[in-house]
């Protein structure tokens, strides 16, 4: 078993009565048709996510925004193939490769070179090349010298900036991230968005879909904003048009609210 937050996906995930190879528009890094998530028995369930359809085109840079219960989280497990639709229909483009990003970081209680070689390992490389690969991935996000350390004995900083070198190690070609920086002091999380940029700034192809509640750091790095409210998407713009007040205010209420600062 891959340990979470490691690993990219490369397959469609896909649930309901539509088959995968029913969708059009292939060049999507991922297309969803009316997916619904719910949780718990059919009598009670939670409808973390309901009737959502999108489509996400190769680098796209999309924040996903919405108060805290929104849907945000699920969408992101959603779209990475943790989490399967209850209905509707999700596919990923199998050609691409994935790597997500948590809040908190599922490092292993091993050196930090060991947690980014163990990915490349499993997905084939041999360990002594896995080895070098992670430094080459620790030299990018300044942390060499504390290849040697316990993981988990860093800080969160330094541990988010280890999960983004396992990002890079497996090279991907897109990237999912759940408020990686929501939980860092404010000189980590402006390391940690320097970082995001620069992978996604890296190639024109890149795919980057992260949720956030920073509201600037959704202005520097995103193309697109989707904004969820109880599971349902209510605005999908160009970030421009999110934030500019006259537009948004006539046309989604709900997410002017929300940028007001009103409904949190």
């Amino acid at each position: 078993m891959k340990p979470a937050g490691l690993m990219g996906q490369d397959s469609t995930v896909f649930a309901g009565m539509p088959r995968a190879s029913e969708l059009v528009g292939r060049v999507a890094v991922f297309e969803l048709q009316a997916a619904s998530v719910h949780f718990g028995p059919p009598n009670r369930a939670v409808r973390a996510l309901s009737e959502v359809s999108l489509r996400i085109k190769p680098g796209e840079r999309v924040a996903l925004v919405g108060a805290n219960g929104c849907g945000k989280s699920t969408l992101l497990r959603l779209l990475h193939g943790l989490t399967a639709p209850t209905a509707g229909l999700v596919h990923s483009a199998p050609d691409k490769r994935q790597a997500m990003l948590f809040q908190k970081p599922h490092l292993m209680r091993l050196s930090v070179q060991a947690n980014i070689a163990l990915g490349l390992w499993l997905r084939g490389t041999p360990w002594a090349k896995a080895k070098d690969l992670a430094l080459v991935a620790l030299g990018r996000v300044g942390l060499v010298a504390l290849a040697g350390r316990n993981a988990r004995a860093l800080s969160g900083g330094q541990q988010q900036r280890v999960a983004m070198a396992r990002a890079w190690a497996l090279e991907p070609q897109v990237l999912l991230l759940d408020e990686p920086t929501a939980s860092l002091d404010p000189h980590a999380k402006r390391e940690v968005e320097a970082l995001i940029e620069e992978f996604a700034h890296q190639s024109r192809d890149v795919t980057l879909v992260f949720a956030s509640h920073n509201l600037g750091q959704v202005k520097r790095l995103a193309s697109r904003v989707i904004y969820l409210e109880q599971g349902h998407v209510l605005a999908d713009l160009p970030v421009n048009d999110f934030f500019s007040g006259p537009l948004l205010q006539q046309q989604y209420p709900a997410a002017h609210l929300f940028v007001k600062g009103e409904l949190v």
